[in-house]
């Protein structure tokens, strides 16, 4: 099915002519840049931007992704935090970071001759709170993994198949959705939770997330852990040397979430009515 499924997406691609992907490094942009690659030769080019909200060790490895299976990449730098809608931190700050990237990316493939205008979105985001799919929307950006059927296990699939990297690689949003909505996104605060998340993922850690909460006495750092490496942190008694090292980072204090990480927890407690609003 996953095979049809990649002919489909092939087949798609074929009808752009020529195609802009927004790459992030992350599992969906790289299949479909390697894929587009493929399909369409130099009338495609990946296009990454570089922000604050992504990890260096992030933009290094889609540089590298890149740069090792052959596909165009061009880097740019977006400006979201000079828009006080989208450092303001409301629940529908994706639209404005999304926003700002497709008003980016619109005029580059105009230049470049590009027909289509790409992103990662696929079957497993329908239903999601996902307002950078309203920016999507607006700039006509098309979604060829949602548009060939293709979910997120089935781009993992095709991605160990044709030998990237990103198989199994954890999902990545940017670093601002881990400020709780309402509190401000600073580059200051990205940098920290940067660093916090380096302490765990130098540890060993894949799945991580460091939440970042303002609080009278000074920042708390929320740590998140994937399921599967709760058991391995707590068995290790890991909390007192993690937590000096991440407040280093210049958080006042640092807590577990036992609950793990689990996709959606920003949304956690925000009413239905609100994320619709959003």
């Amino acid at each position: 099915m996953a095979d049809e499924k990649l002919n489909r997406l092939r087949d798609i691609l074929r009808e752009y002519k020529s195609c802009l992907v927004a790459y992030s490094g992350g599992v969906d942009s790289v299949l479909l840049a390697h894929v587009a690659h493929d399909v369409l030769g130099g009338k495609m080019l990946a296009v990454i931007a570089d922000s604050p909200s992504l990890p260096r060790r992030e933009f290094t490895e889609a540089r590298e992704i890149a740069r090792a299976h052959g596909f165009p990449l061009r880097i740019i730098q977006t400006q979201e935090f000079a828009n006080p809608d989208y450092t303001s931190n409301p629940v529908n700050r994706c639209y404005f970071c999304k926003h700002e990237l497709f008003t980016r990316l619109e005029p580059i493939a105009i230049d470049g001759g590009f027909a289509v205008l790409a992103y990662g979105e696929n079957t497993s985001d329908i239903g999601d709170h996902r307002p950078g799919a309203e920016a999507a929307k607006k700039f006509e950006v098309r979604a060829p993994l949602k548009e060939a059927g293709l979910a997120k296990d089935e781009i993992r699939a095709l991605s160990a198949a044709l030998g990237l990297p990103t198989a199994d690689k954890p999902q990545m949003p940017c670093l601002s959705s881990r400020i709780p909505y309402g509190q401000t996104v600073t580059p200051e605060k990205l940098a920290m939770i940067e660093q916090a998340e380096g302490v765990l993922r130098d540890a060993g850690f894949r799945e991580v997330r460091v939440r970042h909460h303002e609080q009278p006495g000074g920042a708390l750092a929320k740590i998140e852990l994937g399921q599967a490496e709760m058991e391995r942190f707590l068995g290790a008694d890991l909390m007192a040397s993690v937590s000096a090292r991440i407040r280093e980072a210049g958080f006042a204090d640092v807590t577990l979430d036992t609950k793990g990480y689990r996709r959606g927890s920003l949304n956690e407690g925000i009413p239905e009515e609100t994320l619709a609003s959003g």
